[in-house]
């Protein structure tokens, strides 16, 4: 006889809870399958072809050729100096990202912050802005005859910045606007993370002298662990395929230091129609941003 005060649940047999998930999950499956497993299958296949614009019209014409474009994008120059660019963007503006993010979140959500849902849509707005229209504004900003950026900085007594005809300052300036853009969207992950720390945390610290510092290294942080690592992983994922802001700003210059390896690999399936080592290119960026994921993943589990 079950305890009182349980409430009673029939329990269907193992085999019909079984046969009922697997209809409920029979839609999802289809559409994941036919949406995203099989172009997946089909893409790795023309990366091992040699396929491009003239096997288009005759596609007998491709070529298998295994392993000959993840070759030749090992040797190729341009590859690597369009890695570089993407990890360079990657590891400074995603922590950079993160910060302001979480910086952001703290300032709205304390007690003392006024107009909190005011400022939240603020910060928010760039998220749902285009992002082209956004990257053209962004251009009058950096331009470096007329542009604010470099008004300001005439204000202040420095010289201005060729913002994106220079190779060292092309990246950063990019980077910023990268990090304005995006901001938003993590800024509200950490402000939903903030409200599910416990606030009997922060008074015992209170009690035992604990300062706003103390506070937010041995309380917030270790609280908001899950959410760093949901916002480092999709940050990171999102960084990776950087190509619409060098694309609208800079067109992979100057000299190619903007050039990202999405870039570069529309430029070779949509430009030079090879569309066999695009792929490939896509592949490769599929493994680093699966080995980026599994490195954070590791370096959770491994916190005490």
């Amino acid at each position: 006889m079950r305890a009182l005060g349980r409430r009673w649940r029939p329990r269907l047999p193992e085999t019909a809870a079984s046969r009922a998930a697997a209809w409920f999950l029979a839609p999802a499956l289809l559409v994941i399958g036919l949406f995203f497993a099989l172009p997946v299958a089909a893409a790795f296949a023309l990366s091992l072809t040699d396929f491009d614009l003239y096997a288009l019209a005759d596609p007998g014409t491709a070529r298998f050729v295994g392993l000959k474009n993840y070759v030749e994008l090992a040797q190729s120059g341009e590859f690597w100096q369009a890695l570089r660019n993407t990890l360079y963007f990657v590891a400074v503006g995603g922590p950079l990202s993160v910060a302001v993010s979480l910086g952001t979140a703290l300032l709205v959500s304390a007690k003392a912050a006024r107009w909190k849902g005011l400022w939240r849509t603020v910060f928010f707005a760039p998220v749902v802005t285009t992002l082209v229209a956004v990257a053209v504004v962004w251009r009058y900003l950096y331009n470096a005859e007329y542009g604010l950026l470099n008004w300001a900085l005439g204000g202040l007594g420095l010289e201005g910045v060729d913002w994106l005809g220079d190779p060292a300052w092309a990246m950063p300036a990019i980077i910023g606007l990268a990090v304005w853009k995006n901001f938003g969207y993590n800024m509200i992950i950490f402000v939903a993370g903030l409200a599910g720390v416990p606030e009997e945390l922060y008074e015992a610290a209170k009690i035992d002298g604990a300062g706003w510092w103390a506070q937010f290294r041995h309380v917030t942080l270790p609280e908001l662990a899950p959410t760093f690592l949901f916002v480092g992983v999709i940050t990171m994922i999102g960084y990776f395929q950087l190509f619409a802001e060098p694309y609208v700003m800079t067109e992979g210059g100057p000299l190619r230091s903007t050039v990202s390896v999405v870039y570069l690999m529309y430029e070779e399936g949509f430009k030079w129609w090879n569309l066999g080592y695009a792929s490939a290119v896509a592949f490769v960026l599929f493994a680093l941003m699966l080995v980026g994921t599994l490195v954070q993943l590791r370096l959770q589990r491994s916190e005490p």
